[in-house]
């Protein structure tokens, strides 16, 4: 009943006291996550138009799940827990859903390098090349070649074309082709024999990431069956074994403050796992 009341009492001074001193830390952090999201979904080609409005909603809903969790459950440890991993939790399947675009977009650059030697070969210009790529490859690699085309046939020069793609996509095969370019159109050379070089590069990347992730992927599911066994543990003791002190780290403030330590440090430990298993090359 007292943490009930306390985090009550803790709740209403924490809205209090937000108009007054923090509202400059709440917009400075709004800001940054905007930003932030604002790449993220650039990367991902979709709309950020009214990504303030969606993030303020966010906040306030969590917001309401920790005062939930707080006031009606008596559990002031769990609801800044759960708060704070509901609260990053979009950006956390952001970050993976454009890591796993610019993946896909790295293992494409491949073939479209060989497509674009053959088109170099056959006596199209580097941008008719490029431009049969963007109209022959798969999404995503052409939603970009078909940006850069349309970039340069509106003016723009190939050079700060193929740089600010570079910058867009944050790809090292790209970035490799780009700068191949770039030298091959300053001094000249076989354009065919530059691409097809580059090809074979990137093949040679790609065979590498492969082998690493082949050699690592039974690591990474072992990483993610070692984050499930702490909630599969803590529902057999509950149900079967000790429900009697297992219950009590749902009902005491001390018991609270373990499990929401263990929940944090098996995130972070999973979270670092795929981390030291996913080097880049």
């Amino acid at each position: 009943m007292w943490l009930a009341v306390a985090g009550s009492v803790l709740m209403a001074a924490a809205c209090g006291a937000v108009p007054y001193g923090g509202e400059p830390f709440f917009v400075r952090g709004m800001d940054v996550m905007e930003a932030d999201f604002k790449d993220k979904l650039r990367q991902l080609r979709l709309n950020a138009r009214h990504l303030r409005k969606w993030l303020i909603v966010w906040s306030i809903l969590v917001l309401g799940g920790f005062m939930t969790l707080t006031v009606a459950f008596a559990s002031l440890p769990l609801g800044l827990t759960c708060a704070g991993l509901f609260f990053v939790l979009p950006w956390y399947v952001l970050r993976r859903m454009a890591e796993r675009r610019r993946r896909k977009l790295e293992d494409q650059m491949a073939d479209a390098m060989v497509s674009l030697a053959s088109a170099i070969k056959a006596g199209l210009s580097l941008a008719q090349s490029m431009e049969i790529i963007a109209q022959q490859s798969p999404a995503p690699i052409s939603q970009e070649f078909r940006q850069l085309i349309g970039e340069y046939q509106l003016g723009k020069p190939l050079e700060r074309c193929l740089r600010e793609t570079k910058e867009r996509l944050r790809s090292e095969n790209f970035a490799l082709f780009a700068a191949a370019m770039e030298a091959s159109r300053e001094s000249g050379g076989r354009l065919n024999e530059t691409v097809d070089r580059i090809a074979h590069s990137v093949r040679e990347l790609q065979r590498l990431e492969r082998k690493i992730e082949s050699e690592t992927a039974q690591a990474r599911t072992s990483a993610m069956y070692m984050a499930l066994a702490p909630a599969f543990i803590l529902a057999l003791y509950y149900f079967f074994l000790d429900p009697a002190n297992t219950e009590r780290l749902f009902t005491t403030f001390i018991g609270q403050v373990m499990l929401s330590i263990a929940v944090l440090l098996d995130v972070i430990a999973y979270l670092w796992a795929r981390k030291i298993l996913t080097p880049e090359i």
